[in-house]
């Protein structure tokens, strides 16, 4: 980066008495320049509300972010190399705070969140049993949007549950992405919870009827993609094999009403991250920087069964008119033992929520307990059960006719044998 780096990092505009806690909330503006031009300018306040185990219990603590954020060269990029955009800023003993943004060229979204904190900083944590530090992805969609070239704009609080011992709550937020110039943009798309002062001017309505758009074809099956994860050591945590398709609805700008579309996921187009944690683990899969999908799996340590907790997908395609947003956290699907990988060749239906649903094939995962690299045995759905019983049926009844005709054979045949005795 040279010189540049200089350029980039944080401007406090507005200077308040630092804290990281007790409830003291601050603002900052961040930017992220590539040379002389900005790409992303955030203006915002944030609390992190983190949970740790501690020698006195499970405590939880707010921290704040404060004025003396900076960003963080190394991590925060303009996307200029065909990666996504992010906006990392760091913080105190090791601390971070992540955005990471997609677009679809109308929209643009941050599609990843993540939190990054240091339990061996006393002063925040005080009395933690571990040390060392964690790294947590948002689990559902994040629910920030904006058209390309407006400024997203949200006074209102907002929380974002990442996972379940961490959540952001943003306020008093003005910021964009894909920017054209070093100036938040005055055209502004303004947030739900806001809108009932300021109403974001609906897109201009044509008189010309628009030519039906085709029925698109449904594709076939996804092709299977591998999917990995690894910790902080570099060694695999969770392994997955699977052909995933999107089955999703969304009101049509083209065709003017709700429609249907399956989408298969391209394992070389997707690429994954995701964390991997004792009792959680969440694999993100995104797709051309417009569609982001989260599986999460959820350990119970009592009984050694891992099952998916909770899906998630953020879509944001040219021919919806706002990005789809869907997620479920209350999921018990792929259900399986500790130590054992869940396998299901069977084409599955996981219902999530009214607009969308995943469809998997020749899947199987194991998001907990990878200790070779490989799948360890395998625990196999009912369905392919339900499938291998099937022929085992059918030959069995097959047989047991079989065996009925020669013994009816052998009776008949006896029967005519006694007809004829010597006289």
């Amino acid at each position: 980066m040279g010189t540049d780096d200089a350029e980039e990092g944080t401007r406090p505009r507005r200077p308040q008495h630092r804290c990281f806690r007790k409830g003291c909330v601050q603002a900052v503006t961040l930017e992220v320049r590539d040379g002389n031009s900005t790409c992303i300018k955030a203006d915002l306040s944030a609390v992190l509300s983190i949970t740790y185990d501690s020698t006195s219990g499970t405590s939880t603590v707010p921290v704040s972010l404060p004025d003396s954020t900076t960003v963080d060269t190394e991590s925060s990029s303009c996307g200029s190399d065909g990666s996504s955009p992010w906006l990392v800023g760091v913080f105190g003993a090791g601390h971070s705070l992540g955005l990471g943004f997609s677009t679809n060229g109308s929209l643009y979204t941050v599609a990843n969140l993540t939190v990054q904190y240091n339990l061996s900083d006393s002063s925040i944590f005080p009395q933690a049993n571990d040390s060392g530090v964690v790294t947590v992805v948002s689990t559902t969609p994040v629910g920030i949007w904006a058209r390309v070239n407006t400024t997203y704009r949200c006074l209102s609080s907002a929380s974002v549950p990442l996972g379940t011992a961490t959540t952001v709550t943003f306020s008093d937020m003005k910021m964009q992405a894909y920017m054209l110039g070093d100036d938040l943009s005055p055209n502004e798309s303004v947030c739900t919870a806001d809108e009932t002062s300021t109403t974001v001017p609906p897109p201009p309505v044509t008189s010309t009827t628009p030519a039906p758009a085709p029925v698109p074809t449904p594709p076939g099956p996804p092709e299977r993609g591998t999917y990995t994860l690894t910790n902080s050591n570099g060694t695999v945590c969770l392994l997955a094999q699977m052909g995933l398709q999107l089955n999703v609805s969304f009101f049509s700008t083209s065709q003017n009403k709700t429609v249907q579309e399956i989408v298969n996921l391209q394992p070389n187009l997707t690429t994954t991250t995701g964390s991997c944690g004792a009792s959680s683990a969440a694999l993100v899969l995104m797709q051309d920087t417009a569609t982001n999908l989260t599986l999460t799996f959820s350990l119970n340590t009592t009984s050694k069964r891992y099952h998916l907790s909770g899906i998630a997908l953020v879509a944001g395609w040219p021919d919806m008119t706002a990005p789809l947003l869907a997620s479920n956290n209350s999921l018990d699907y792929m259900t399986s033992t500790l130590g054992r990988s869940y396998m299901c060749s069977a084409e599955q239906t996981l219902a999530v929520a009214a607009a969308f649903s995943l469809n998997t094939f020749r899947l199987q995962v194991q998001p907990f307990g990878v200790t070779t690299n490989q799948f360890a045995t395998a625990e196999e759905c009912q369905m392919d059960q339900d499938q291998m019983l099937i022929p085992i049926i059918v030959g069995a009844a097959l047989a047991g006719l079989v065996l009925i005709v020669l013994i009816a054979y052998l009776i008949g045949r006896k029967r005519s044998h006694a007809g004829y005795q010597t006289i």
